[in-house]
Order: C-alpha cells, then sequence, then structure tokens
C-alpha cells in the first residue's frame, strides 16, 4: 500500500473506503499523508446537487496556505510525490479559476488554510468532477486519482499549477 491509501476492509485503524451510504449517497474517505507517512488529516468524497462535495481536513501541516488539487494519478509516492503526475484534466483546460480558457477538472475554488494549530478545513462542491467511474470526469475512471497538498498557496491562474510549490502531502483516491 503506499502512502496515502487506505485499505477497504481489514485494516483496523484506517478509514473506510468503501462507499458508506449516506443521505446524499455514497461517501468515499482518505487518509492524507506526509512522505514520511505520517497522519496530515482526511479528505473526503461525496455527491451534492449539481456535483461532487469535497471536504478536506488538514492536521500536522504548516501554517499557511496550501494549494490543494486532484492530481492524474492514483500514486502517493515519497519523498516528493511526483508520481501523481499532473493535475486531473480530462477536458484539457488551463490552470485555476481565473483562467480564461476553464480550470483543470481537479482544480479548487481557493487554498486550504491551516492556522497556527496546524489545522485547517475547507469544503467545496466541484461541479467539473464526477463520482461516477464510467464517466471522464470521475476520479475512479482509469484506476483513480490523488489528493495533492502543495506547500503554498495557489494563485489560481498560472499554468499549471498556480505557483504553489513543492508537494507536501497526498491521499490515493480509489474506488
Amino acid at each position: 500500500m503506499r502512502f496515502g491509501q487506505v485499505a477497504v476492509c481489514g485494516l483496523a485503524m484506517g478509514l473506510a473506503v468503501a462507499g458508506t451510504a449516506g443521505a446524499a449517497g455514497p461517501k468515499y474517505t482518505y487518509a492524507i499523508k506526509t512522505s514520511a507517512g505520517a497522519d496530515a488529516g482526511k479528505v473526503t468524497f461525496s455527491g451534492a446537487k449539481g456535483g461532487v462535495k469535497v471536504k478536506i481536513e488538514l492536521k500536522n501541516v504548516p501554517f499557511g496556505d496550501h494549494g490543494v488539487h486532484i492530481h492524474a494519478n492514483p500514486v502517493c509516492d515519497a519523498p516528493d510525490f511526483k508520481g501523481a503526475g499532473g493535475h486531473f484534466n480530462p477536458d484539457g483546460k488551463k490552470h485555476g479559476y481565473m483562467s480564461d480558457m476553464g480550470h483543470h477538472n481537479g482544480d479548487l475554488p481557493k487554498s486550504v488554510s491551516v492556522g497556527e494549530n496546524h489545522m485547517g478545513e475547507a469544503t467545496f462542491v466541484l461541479t467539473s468532477i464526477s463520482l461516477d467511474p464510467a464517466a471522464a470526469n470521475s476520479i475512479f475512471a482509469n484506476g483513480g486519482t490523488s489528493l495533492v497538498v502543495h506547500e503554498k498557496a495557489d494563485d489560481e491562474k498560472t499554468d499549471p499549477s498556480g505557483n504553489s510549490g513543492n508537494r507536501i502531502a497526498c491521499a490515493v483516491i480509489k474506488q
């Protein structure tokens, strides 16, 4: 198992990844890990009206704003998470919500702020991704994706990654 990936069953201390039924449908929760394997929080994906609700809960991450993106490959390889590839972008657009050419499917509308207590949380509803494994914009298509936390804030316009710096934490996203 790679950093950030959580087994579907049989792991006593892990988070449930299998779709747990709720009022809005299944929820998928994944552990976010640093390159050393330390706990950096979790991300939860669930259905929402008009899109996918993404809840990011960071901990043990440096103070400040951090760009967070969904990346194309379901790989979280230490120490730099480069195996995660570029941003999830099946629509072939440019980076950032401020781009005149549209944003990557895996871009989030803003960075996640982490307080002096080294914790931060943000929730978004994204219309650019899907939980339907058959959809081209599904986070589960082609074997899955990953969620990457970057060291700096995302400027929401500079292609390809918003000048958000190195990758500091990661979660593998698979169904």
